[in-house]
């Protein structure tokens, strides 16, 4: 068997799954920020040092925040079959040019959909991102399925 990373369609998969990863995790953290200079929290041990009455105007929501994590979820929802069906696309033997395109389509429509999710531009900006990273996917699914129908 060869060595997947000889492969080149496997090497840019992995690098744009890896891209894909670390923005989703650069989420979390851009989530705690936003709670941070917000004073938004939602657990109470995370107040837990602050005085009492401190406590309770922290205990809150955030319109920003939840912007954020909102953001967050929909890459969860995204990002994980990206990697799923990436992996099998990628292993399925396309054409360096084609799977190129799908994994750059996607990489590219998730991080404008962060932009446009977090920084409130206009709608459709946020709904055409989405829906080009969605039919990236679909369009990886048809392919496998359609060359294992063919078998």
């Amino acid at each position: 068997m060869m060595n997947l990373m000889e492969d080149e369609v496997f090497r840019a998969f992995s690098t744009y799954a890896a891209v894909v990863v670390v923005k989703m995790m650069l989420m979390s953290m851009l989530t705690a920020a936003f709670r941070f200079s917000r004073g938004a929290f939602a657990n109470e041990e995370d107040v837990a040092i602050k005085p009492p009455e401190e406590r309770k105007k922290m205990l809150r929501t955030d319109p920003g925040v939840e912007r954020v994590r909102r953001c967050h979820l929909n890459d969860l929802e995204n990002i994980v079959p990206f990697v799923a069906l990436g992996l099998l696309y990628s292993l399925s033997g396309p054409e360096l040019s084609c799977a190129l395109l799908h994994f750059r389509l996607f990489v590219g429509s998730r991080i404008f959909h962060t932009v446009s999710y977090v920084c409130t531009l206009p709608q459709p900006c946020r709904a055409l991102s989405y829906l080009l990273g969605w039919f990236t996917n679909l369009s990886m699914a048809y392919r496998l399925m359609s060359s294992y129908m063919a078998l």
